[in-house]
């Protein structure tokens, strides 16, 4: 995924009301940016971190910033949650996922279960489909990437969800993209929300598979790269 315009760079000086940031840049003016995170962003919405705006393609939208990357102990952090399910498809397409390799068709946003939309279903002639459901990661504590960072109420039920396809004959991924470079596994956040880590482990135990990759990231654009170790025991 490449960034359509030029990032600026600024400094975060409060983060608010969920979805809005204010940055000031490096002339001095401050701005309002859009945030597409909802979550907690323990450790990458500190005041005076360096943070990456991307200007808003459509002249009459009322935040004319988005909020795309900060820099964590000197390494970008990609917090806007609106991309991974564009990176998983552009991942799948190009082959760099080989635990979804082999599918003719990937299509994005499609009505399934309890009144969900699954993030990406993959569809072949000769194999089961796919449900793909895909979760960004930006939480890091130690060396872990860690999910989620807030409690998550939809990522549970997305859970119920996936092990139902599995039972009614189906495939069902949980695919975790970890926005930052500098984690050396994945692990479900069992402190922060007990009852998504149980699910997930409910989840695998009943067939839903899970994947994790790591993303890299620069000023231009962020791609899937390697995947990640996996450890689904709660703590």
């Amino acid at each position: 995924m490449i960034f359509p315009s030029p990032l600026v760079r600024g400094r975060l000086i409060r983060r608010y009301k969920r979805f809005m940031a204010d940055v000031e840049m490096e002339d001095g003016t401050v701005v309002t940016a859009h945030l597409a995170n909802s979550g907690a962003m323990t450790g990458t919405s500190d005041p005076g971190i360096e943070v990456w705006l991307s200007p808003a393609a459509n002249p009459e939208r009322k935040l004319k910033w988005s909020w795309e990357l900060c820099r964590i102990d000197g390494h970008l952090v990609g917090v806007n949650t609106a991309h991974p399910n564009a990176l998983a498809a552009e991942a799948i397409a190009a082959g760099t996922i080989p635990e979804l390799a082999g599918y003719a068709t990937i299509r994005r946003e499609v009505k399934y279960g309890r009144n969900s939309r699954i993030d990406l279903l993959l569809e072949a002639p000769d194999r089961p489909t796919c449900y793909v459901e895909v979760k960004n990661v930006h939480l890091k504590r130690g060396d872990w990437a860690e999910f989620p960072d807030a409690v998550t109420a939809r990522g549970a039920k997305h859970l119920l969800e996936l092990r139902d396809m599995v039972a009614a004959g189906s495939r069902a991924v949980m695919l975790y993209l970890v926005q930052r470079e500098d984690c050396t596994g994945f692990r479900p956040a069992a402190d922060v929300d007990p009852a998504y880590a149980r699910g997930l482990a409910e989840a695998v135990a009943d067939g839903v598979e899970t994947i994790c990759y790591s993303c890299r990231l620069s000023l231009d654009g962020i791609i899937v790269m390697n995947p990640m170790p996996i450890d689904i025991g709660t703590r």
